[in-house]
């Protein structure tokens, strides 16, 4: 199993209308149906109004990266810039 974070820091007042964009657009529902995918969730924090966590969890490392390189991850990437002023990735080691 493979899983990853990405700590998105938002724009003020766009973090919900950024997943609510994510989702409108299909592009979670899209995520969630791809081969290998377990996991692809938000989270919001409670201390920072601009800060939002995902975590995203998939079978292997391929599978990951097959799914950045998917025509739904072109449109999230198309209007992320409208929401989003830095993104931090980092790997999640399971015990």
């Amino acid at each position: 199993m493979y899983t990853i974070y990405v700590k998105f820091e938002c724009l003020p007042n766009k973090r919900e209308a950024f997943i609510d964009k994510v989702k409108k657009t299909g592009v979670l529902d899209s995520i969630r149906a791809e081969n290998g995918c377990i996991r692809y969730d938000y989270y919001l924090s409670e201390k920072d109004d601009n800060e939002l966590l995902l975590i995203e969890q998939w079978e292997s490392k391929e599978h990951q990266q097959i799914h950045i390189k998917q025509p739904h991850m072109d449109t999230l990437r198309s209007f992320k810039g409208d929401y989003i002023t830095n993104t931090i990735l980092g790997e999640i080691e399971l015990l």
